[in-house]
C-alpha cells in the first residue's frame, strides 16, 4: 500500500478524532492530506476550535509547540518530523532573552517584549511573564502598536528584519530604534547589553533573522526592474529592509496568496518567499498569470516533513509520545499567545 493510501485510510478510520494541519511552505504531497492549511496566525487561531483528539502538525517544531501550548488537556499534538527546527527561532533562547530584559529594565523603563511566533515555547513563556505578547508576519503592525501602548520601549525578537520593516510601516523614526549586538545570539547578554541602550529608544531589536529570506537580494530585484519593468514584486517581510522597500508589496504568506490571486490577468509577478508556495501559486494561476520566484529558496526544515513520515506518524498515534510543554512554561506562554489572539480577534 502506498503512503498516500495509508494516510487516507487512517483519516477515514479516525474521522473527526484526527485533524492534520499544514503550513503553506509544506510540499504539495503533504498538503494534499491536510484538513487545514494556513500561515502561523491562521493555524494558531484554529487550534482552540478543533474537536479532534489527535492534531498532527505538518510544519516545524515551534509550530507544534504553539499547538501544544493552546491545546485542551484531552488533546494530543504530533509532528511527523521532530527534527524540523527553525534557525530563526534558535537564534533566541529563553535564558538570554530573560537576562537581556533584566539588564535593559535597570534603566527604570518598562520594557514590553514582543516575540515573533517563530520562537520557542520557552521564549514565549518569558515574554508572557514580562507582560508581552506574540506576533506573526500578518499582524506585526497591530501587535507592535499594542506593545508600544503598554510600556516605555519594546523588545522585538527574534527577527530584526521583520522588526525594521514593521517599524518602517508604522513610521517609527530610525533614531528611536536600536538593534542589539549580534553576540547576544550565542553569548552571555551581560557582556553585550546595557541599560544605556534604552535611552531615547522606543524599539529595541533582537538581531536574529531567517536565513532563507535573507538570501533574496536587491540586486536581483533591480535586474528584474530593468528587464521587465511591468512585472510586480511581492515579498515576505522577513526579507531584508532594502528588499522590502523596493518591493511593490510585502506581507505574510496569506497576504502573498491574496495579492497574486487579485492581480489582473496577464500579470507577471515575482515572489520572494519559500519555493513550495511560489511553485504552488505558479501552477494555480498558470492559465492567466505568470508567477515566478525572485530566486529559488527552499527551507530544508520544512522539507523534512514528507508523505512517508506523515504516514508513519499516523500509524502510531496511540503510542507515540506527543509534543508537550511543561506546565510552568505553558501557562505564561499561553498568556502571551492569548493576548495576541484577543488583540487581533
Amino acid at each position: 500500500m502506498s503512503d498516500a493510501a495509508r494516510i487516507e485510510g487512517i483519516k477515514s478510520e479516525r474521522g473527526d478524532r484526527l485533524a492534520i494541519l499544514g503550513h503553506h511552505y509544506q510540499s504539495d504531497e503533504v498538503l494534499a492530506h491536510t484538513d487545514i492549511t494556513g500561515d502561523s496566525l491562521e493555524l494558531a487561531r484554529r487550534i482552540e476550535g478543533l474537536e479532534a483528539e489527535h492534531i498532527v502538525f505538518c510544519g516545524v517544531w515551534f509550530m507544534a509547540e504553539t499547538a501544544a501550548i493552546l491545546r485542551r488537556p484531552e488533546q494530543r499534538i504530533h509532528i511527523p518530523a521532530p527534527d524540523a527546527s527553525c534557525p530563526m527561532a534558535d537564534m533566541a533562547v529563553s535564558r538570554s532573552v530573560e537576562k537581556a530584559l533584566e539588564i535593559l529594565s535597570r534603566s527604570g523603563k518598562k520594557i514590553i517584549p514582543l516575540t515573533y511566533v517563530n520562537s520557542s515555547a520557552g521564549v514565549k513563556a518569558v515574554v508572557g511573564r514580562w507582560e508581552g505578547s506574540v506576533c506573526t508576519s500578518a499582524n506585526a503592525k497591530r501587535m507592535l502598536e499594542w506593545a508600544m501602548e503598554r510600556g516605555d520601549a519594546v523588545l522585538f525578537l527574534p527577527d530584526r528584519h521583520l522588526a525594521v520593516n514593521t517599524a518602517d510601516a508604522l513610521g517609527i523614526p530610525e533614531e528611536q530604534r536600536h538593534i542589539l549586538n549580534e553576540s547576544v545570539i550565542e553569548e552571555d547578554p551581560s557582556l553585550y547589553v546595557s541599560p544605556d541602550e534604552v535611552e531615547g529608544k522606543k524599539l529595541l531589536i533582537w538581531p536574529g533573522c531567517c536565513p532563507i529570506h535573507e538570501e533574496f537580494t536587491l540586486d536581483t530585484m533591480l535586474e528584474i526592474r530593468d528587464r521587465e519593468p511591468e512585472a510586480k514584486i511581492v515579498v515576505h517581510p522577513e526579507c531584508t529592509p532594502d528588499v522590502t522597500r523596493e518591493a511593490d508589496a510585502d506581507g505574510s504568506t496569506s497576504f502573498i496568496i491574496k495579492y497574486v490571486a487579485e492581480a489582473p490577468a496577464g500579470s507577471t509577478i515575482y515572489v520572494a518567499t519559500e519555493a513550495n508556495l511560489v511553485e504552488r501559486l505558479a501552477d494555480r494561476h498558470k492559465d492567466e498569470k505568470t508567477i515566478r520566484p525572485l530566486t529559488v529558496q527552499r527551507c530544508e526544515d520544512m522539507g523534512k516533513t514528507t508523505e512517508a513520515k506523515l504516514a508513519a506518524k499516523l500509524s502510531e498515534l496511540d503510542t507515540a509520545e506527543p509534543v508537550d510543554v511543561a506546565e510552568e512554561v505553558r501557562e505564561p506562554a499561553r498568556k502571551a499567545l492569548e493576548r495576541m489572539l484577543k488583540a487581533c480577534a
